[in-house]
């Protein structure tokens, strides 16, 4: 039987919503992607903001508006783990909708999508996806050109298991057949020219097949934060409880790179292990103590570094 919307995707989620600012606004040191990210994500899903840009500064450069719009409907995130892609991708929809002023829905696929295996099932599975993605979308059109009063964002987290290269030799048909059917979908977007677009998440950009990553508008590439980000984050949740300026330099340092440990702690390492776990050490008897959070920062080991391998 034909999945449901429901069993396709995992709760979507509408925007503008103050939560999702808010989950935006604490990715801290991606400043460069998240306005990329926004405007590439407003442009696909509502050319007509471009067109006005157009009208406005630029009204005989028709060439460069047709070359801007008929990019596929497609960007990748692509970096180490704990890098802020996934937060990012599933809150950025907060900031086109507020940049383009119209509602944006996020359909995230399910990981059950991939299927189990079975012959024609992962194929039929990531069909149904962008049937659904495109039926949704196609109600958001106004029937007035590239304007549209909403838009549709498909977000696919751990992308290169679904769209790994088809030129591996140890591939399985099925596998291959279901990288067919996604790159077709992403093509059936691209023609239909609704107002929705693609973000897909992985750790291994290179395992990717190439014909998807051709087709990306825009690969947006995540590291690990440098000794200043993670000084931002570190001052801005520590700061108030008390610490001085000189434990701070010392918890930068020691969430580097390090004696036996060649990579620093991820934005997950310090927002989601080390700061939580200052906090739990000294509740419920006492208050955070510098020197102790220096100690516990010591102690603890950064997430090991994702090698993408070509």
């Amino acid at each position: 039987m034909k999945p449901t919307i429901d069993e396709l995707f995992d709760q979507r989620q509408t925007y503008p919503d103050p939560d999702a600012r808010m989950r935006l606004n604490r990715l801290i040191g991606l400043d460069e992607q998240k306005s990329r990210l926004a405007k590439i994500l407003g442009l696909l899903v509502h050319p007509a903001g471009l067109e006005a840009w157009s009208n406005k500064h630029h009204p005989d450069a028709i060439a460069l508006l047709d070359t801007v719009l008929r990019r596929p409907p497609l960007v990748i995130l692509a970096g180490d783990v704990g890098s802020g892609k996934t937060e990012l991708a599933e809150t950025i929809g907060d900031a086109v909708a507020r940049l383009e002023k119209i509602d944006v829905t996020l359909f995230p696929l399910s990981l059950a999508t991939r299927g189990k295996g079975q012959v024609g099932e992962m194929t039929q599975l990531l069909t149904t996806a962008i049937d659904y993605t495109l039926a949704e979308a196609k109600k958001l059109q106004t029937g007035r050109g590239a304007k549209s009063n909403g838009g549709i964002i498909l977000f696919v987290d751990e992308a290169d298991a679904l769209a790994q290269s088809r030129e591996s030799s140890q591939m399985h048909h099925e596998d291959r057949a279901g990288v067919n059917a996604f790159i077709r979908g992403i093509d059936r977007l691209a023609q239909a020219k609704v107002p929705a677009a693609v973000i897909m998440c992985t750790n291994r950009l290179s395992a990717l097949d190439p014909a998807v990553r051709r087709r990306a508008a825009d690969i947006l590439t995540f590291v690990r934060p440098e000794p200043a980000q993670r000084r931002h984050v570190l001052e801005q949740r520590l700061e108030p409880l008390g610490l001085s300026k000189a434990q701070l330099d010392e918890l930068v340092n020691a969430t580097g790179a390090r004696d036996g440990q060649n990579v620093g702690f991820t934005f997950s390492d310090l927002t989601q292990r080390l700061i939580p776990s200052i906090v739990l050490d000294a509740y419920p008897d006492r208050a955070v103590d510098g020197e102790r959070a220096i100690q516990i920062a010591k102690k603890m080991e950064a997430t090991p570094a994702f090698h993408d391998l070509s």
